[in-house]
């Protein structure tokens, strides 16, 4: 698919997506996929503007969110933020 087709689909955003808290920070956890993808793709936002993108998709947006919700107990909500280098992570 040329990055003119994928100009072309509209992005279609889960009823997932959520600001999540946890430790004083938030991310923003984002679901989304194109319109004519049965896949679903997977961001973690920080507060200044940083993202962690999943290179998998995922079968379904629920499925994401779990992954979201995991990782984030594994590691600490302090892995996705922009300075994650300073606190060690």
């Amino acid at each position: 698919m040329t990055s003119e087709n994928i100009e072309d689909k509209e992005v279609i955003y889960s009823d997932l997506c959520q600001a999540f808290t946890e430790d004083g920070i938030t991310v923003e956890i984002m679901i989304y996929r194109l319109e004519d993808d049965d896949q679903w793709s997977l961001s973690i936002d920080d507060e200044k503007g940083g993202s962690t993108v999943w290179d998998d998709l995922f079968p379904s947006d629920i499925s994401a969110l779990h992954e979201a919700m995991k990782t984030i107990q594994e590691d600490g909500i302090g892995s996705f933020t922009e300075d994650r280098e300073q606190q060690g992570n």
